[in-house]
């Protein structure tokens, strides 16, 4: 156990950044909503089948049940809604990754709300240096034709970090104690429960290529279940602040993958801003205060 406590953050940062790819890769081939409710629906099955095979204690109270899909509604429905929608409409996988990259310091400023976790004066810097480091990045392709980086391809991304963020905290907060597999399963009903109803608003024509199968695929099984698993893990491990601090490390990562894999780029501009937001983070993993609130 104190290996994969060890070991679980580098790779949950590695499995976690390869949904922005997964995302890019899926985008052309079926419409955000229809795309994230084929992906929550067809994981149900081997997640019930883990659990049957792992003999999962179920939850017995309807309030537990509740607040798992309440969960599923923020982390897996609104979050990756957002960022499915943003990408859909053309903003880079980079750039997305990197304003979800905020998710630390919304989490901190949650956590001390709903856990009485304390907040310093180091976190409200984390936050201006974060948000300056965003303004670099996205600042120069705001607007931009075909650039997709636009006031509402951002206000997903925004939307979508504050889901996960306040997502994150409740999990914490109120389904401290329930069984991962049991929890995770009633979290996908939860997000069906959010992007089924949009996709009717959508066309439903989905193409069936390798690429779109590939992309589902791995959506299904690596981030999912496995990085989600993950989640939920370091979670009840660790301080939420702690936890969410690793987000910042997904943006380099998703930066790094989308060079290789579609080329995207990053000005020295850009490069900088997103050093500001990494920065961030040395700020908020030092030392932070877990004292309860008085």
């Amino acid at each position: 156990m104190e290996n994969l406590v060890r070991i679980a953050p580098a790779i949950f940062v590695l499995l976690w950044s390869t949904g922005f790819i997964g995302s890019k890769l899926g985008a052309p081939y079926a419409e955000p909503m229809v795309f994230l409710t084929i992906r929550f629906i067809a994981v149900l099955p081997f997640l019930a089948l883990i659990a049957w095979w792992a003999k999962t204690k179920w939850p017995r109270e309807i309030g537990q049940i509740l607040h798992c899909v309440v969960i599923g509604a923020l982390v897996h429905g609104i979050y990756l809604g957002g960022v499915f929608w943003a990408i859909k409409q053309g903003m880079p996988a980079g750039a997305s990754a990197i304003v979800v990259g905020l998710q630390p310091v919304l989490s901190a400023v949650t956590a001390a709300v709903l856990l009485g976790e304390r907040i310093v004066p180091k976190h409200w810097l984390g936050l201006l240096i974060g948000g300056a480091g965003l303004v670099l990045v996205l600042g120069a392709k705001l607007n931009i034709d075909g650039s997709g980086i636009n006031g509402l391809t951002i206000l997903a991304a925004f939307l979508a970090v504050l889901a996960i963020s306040v997502g994150t905290v409740y999990q914490k907060r109120f389904v401290p104690n329930t069984d991962l597999l049991a929890a995770t399963i009633w979290q996908y009903a939860g997000a069906i429960a959010v992007t089924l109803p949009l996709s009717f608003y959508e066309s439903w024509t989905v193409m069936w290529s390798g690429q779109f199968i590939f992309a589902l695929g791995w959506l299904v099984f690596v981030l999912s279940i496995g990085a989600i698993l993950l989640l939920m893990f370091l979670i009840r491990q660790g301080a939420v602040s702690q936890v969410a601090s690793l987000f910042y490390l997904v943006p380099v990562a998703t930066a790094i993958e989308s060079y290789f894999l579609f080329g995207e780029e990053l000005t020295l501009i850009q490069i900088l801003g997103m050093g500001l937001v990494v920065g961030a983070v040395l700020l908020i993993r030092s030392k932070i205060s877990l004292k309860r609130a008085s």
